[in-house]
């Protein structure tokens, strides 16, 4: 295994502790900011290193040697909050007066506190009557790519990966992006729209946790890919199905009970982060 620690500075008593806690036999500094430890073994010893090594705003990861981006062939995100700097649903209740009542179900429920389908019904209901209009002018004035994000992408692509976006969010945003970015599949859920004004409801069924995760199994099938084929990519409890069926697994500036899931954290860098992991 190589174990991979970047975003910063590290300290040089820190680095030949954590090389003698993992018996690496070789060190690599690699720019910018990233450091390579080869033959390295998750141990005891470096998990009590960790709280030194988050302290110093660095991100870290144990991955297989000789892995290459290449080597997969499918990478999913989740929409808000790991794909875009946002949560939409946040940002339209915003227009309606009611953004913390709404941020409270939404932080709620990506911790697992409540059930994903139960706090999209509460907030929904919430923005019954919001002219719709409102969607264009988040979607132009307040949606940002996540820092890294295109850069993420562009590599994936440019590498053969095919790409998704698998989100509990809406499809006004997720298409938009999809076009946007050239991602080659969308899914997530389509608000209903009566009179120019949403109604408080989606359009069929709610795309929940487990809808995130039959359709990366479907799309890991239907592009005859393996599982450890596929990168998934998220922030929330509702992400965790879905990144169960993942290869590699992605926990994004995640809440603490999904990097605690995740095969890796990135919790200081970037999406591009992930690049420095493979050869």
């Amino acid at each position: 295994m190589n174990l991979i620690i970047q975003g910063g500075s590290l300290p040089t008593f820190l680095l030949e502790r954590i090389s003698a806690a993992t018996g690496a036999s070789t060190v690599e500094p690699r720019p910018p900011q990233v450091v390579r430890l080869k033959g390295a073994t998750h141990t005891p010893e470096f998990d009590a290193l960790i709280p030194l090594i988050e302290a110093e705003k660095l991100d870290w990861a144990f991955v297989e040697a000789d892995r290459k981006l290449s080597d997969f062939g499918l990478i999913c995100f989740d929409m808000d909050s790991t794909l875009i700097t946002i949560e939409c649903i946040d940002e339209l209740a915003d227009f309606a007066g009611k953004k913390e009542e709404v941020s409270t179900v939404t932080e709620a429920a990506m911790r697992g506190e409540i059930d994903y389908r139960e706090s999209l019904r509460r907030r929904l209901a919430l923005l019954a009557g919001l002219d719709a209009r409102v969607l264009a002018r988040v979607f132009g004035e307040r949606l940002l790519l996540s820092p890294g994000a295109r850069e993420l992408l562009e590599a994936c692509q440019n590498a053969g990966l095919r790409t998704a976006i698998l989100s509990g969010g809406f499809t006004y945003f997720t298409e938009r992006l999809r076009i946007e970015l050239g991602f080659d599949f969308a899914t997530s859920n389509e608000l209903e729209i009566s009179g120019g004004k949403l109604t408080g409801k989606v359009v069929g069924d709610i795309v929940d946790a487990a809808a995130k995760a039959h359709h990366l199994a479907r799309l890991t099938d239907e592009l005859g890919l393996k599982r450890e084929q596929v990168i998934a990519c998220g922030d929330g409890a509702n992400d965790l199905m879905m990144m169960a069926q993942a290869g590699l697994s992605v926990a994004f500036r995640a809440k603490p009970a999904t990097r605690a899931k995740a095969d890796l954290a990135i919790n200081f860098g970037g999406l591009d982060s992930l690049l420095n992991l493979f050869d």
